[in-house]
This record gives structure tokens, sequence and C-alpha cells, in this order.
């Protein structure tokens, strides 16, 4: 009998501690023990050539080199890497596949810096890619929304001790697939799009959340990753705005509690758990938010 599984690339087991806690001094010239978030750097190399260098925690590397490579258009599926290995002495990732990459030189050359934390940057070939990119979707009910909101509330361990995260997540319309916090939310949505690979986790009527500001690098690696829905408690820029418009994905910002705004695919939501009217309705509402 014939397996379907994908062949797994060898993959490193290179995980390191979230944070580390050093001595500080608080307003009261008090000693005391306080945790701060890991930081280190990643390169990563494909076929021996340098191609980045990311800024990370170190937590989940080989998710993320895999997600990264996916999201910037380098391979098109899992079976396409051979091996990653990643060596924290040295604090590289060695990417060896299976194939020689097409277009891997003049994809190099061409970069686009995005907004990102810490300044991103997209390689050429994926603003092309996008034009082709029609997300299907379902129906999603407000209620679901608001589950979703609950559950992540508690999520944002690394947040709360050490302050200096963003934090994404993989949803269903019941449960959180998978949470992944890092120094910059694009490392985060790319450790999820790594692990969706290695998991064969389908992108059908997900659900995908950021802390962060929805830009045009993070509708690109969601629509890259062919998931419908985007959702953040934070707004919105115009170039996000304009890739969501164009790739199809229902994209929702502002969204805390029970309150949110749709800037694309209102015609995919079900208002089913419409919140009581506020008694002050004025149009300035959500500046003061």
């Amino acid at each position: 009998m014939t397996s379907n599984k994908t062949k797994m690339p060898d993959l490193s087991k290179a995980t390191r501690p979230s944070m580390k806690n050093i001595k500080v001094i608080d307003e009261y010239d008090s000693e005391r023990e306080f945790p701060i978030t890991g930081e280190l750097p990643l390169t990563i190399y494909v076929n021996k050539q340098e191609v980045v260098t990311l800024m990370t925690l170190g937590h989940y590397p080989e998710a993320l080199v895999i997600g990264y490579l996916r999201n910037q258009g380098f391979v098109n599926k899992l079976s396409d890497l051979k091996s990653v290995q990643v060596d924290w002495e040295t604090n590289s990732a060695a990417v060896v596949t299976q194939n020689d990459i097409k277009n891997f030189d003049n994809k190099l050359t061409h970069k686009v810096v995005t907004s990102g934390c810490g300044q991103g940057t997209t390689f050429g070939g994926i603003w092309d890619d996008l034009k082709e990119k029609n997300i299907q979707s379902g129906k999603l009910k407000q209620s679901t929304i608001y589950k979703i909101l609950k559950l992540l509330h508690e999520k944002n361990e690394i947040y709360r001790l050490s302050g200096a995260v963003h934090g994404c997540a993989l949803c269903s319309s019941s449960k959180i697939i998978d949470f992944i916090e890092d120094v910059g939310r694009h490392n985060a949505v790319d450790a999820i799009a790594g692990n969706m690979w290695i998991n064969e986790i389908n992108s059908d009527n997900k659900i995908f959340y950021t802390t962060g500001r929805l830009t045009s690098e993070m509708v690109i690696k969601i629509a890259q990753m062919n998931i419908p829905y985007l959702l953040s408690r934070s707004g919105i820029t115009e170039m996000g705005y304009s890739v969501a418009k164009e790739t199809g994905v229902t994209l929702l910002g502002r969204a805390k509690g029970r309150h949110f705004l749709i800037y694309n695919g209102s015609e995919n939501i079900i208002f089913d758990e419409k919140p009581k009217q506020r008694p002050d309705n004025s149009s300035d509402i959500w500046k003061r938010r």
C-alpha cells in the first residue's frame, strides 16, 4: 500500500530557550531578577548561498526557516527540501534543496524592504505570484470571532513576562491550532507556515491572528499560505488593504473584546451575535480605542 504522507526533510532540533533572567534595578532601587526576551541572529544559507539574516527567539528555528522560504516563494512544497540544519554555535541554518531553485539568483537580486518589524524584505517574483491568487473562503460567524479572541486572550505568555514580542496564531472555528511568539511578527508567521507544512495542516477555512498591524508584508504571507481570514488587534496600512483586495483575503482589524472592523470581505461574515449598540455611536469612537 502506497503512503501519501509527504517525505520529511532531515531536520535538526535546535530549539533554544525563549527567555533568560537578568538582574535589574526597579524604581525602589531594589535589585531583582527579571526575564528578557531571547534574540539571536540566524543566517539562512540555501545550497551554500547566503539568503538573509533573521533576528529571532530561536524557539522554532527549523519551522521558521522552512516557513520563510515558503512565504518568499523559494520553495513550493516541503518535499523540495532535502535538509534543514540549524547550528547556534555559528548562528546559521544550512538548507539543502532536492533540486536547484528556479531563478534563484534573480530572486535574490530583486528585493523590496517592507515595513515589517526591523524592516522585512520580500524577494523578486512574489508580487507577480499575487496576481494569480484568489483566496476562496466559506462563511465566518461573528460568534466564532469572539470565541477565538477569548481563547487568545491568555496566550501571550512571553509578552506578559518580558513584554518584547509579537504573537501569531493559526485557528480553526473551534480551537487554536498553533500559537507562536517571536521578536518580529513576520518571524512568527513564517514559523507557523513552516509548522503547517511539517504537520500537514491544510489552510481550508483557517483564521490567522496577529498582534501586529496589517501591512503589505503580513497580508502577502497570509495569501502565500492560502489562509482566507486574517484577524488583528491592530490597524491596517494602505498597501495591506490593496493586497487583500487583490488576493481575496478577508481582513479584520482593531479586534478586541466584542469590537472589530472589517476592511475587506464583509460578505464572508455572518453577523449572528451583534453586541448592544453603544450609547455614543459617533464616528470618532474608533479613534479613541
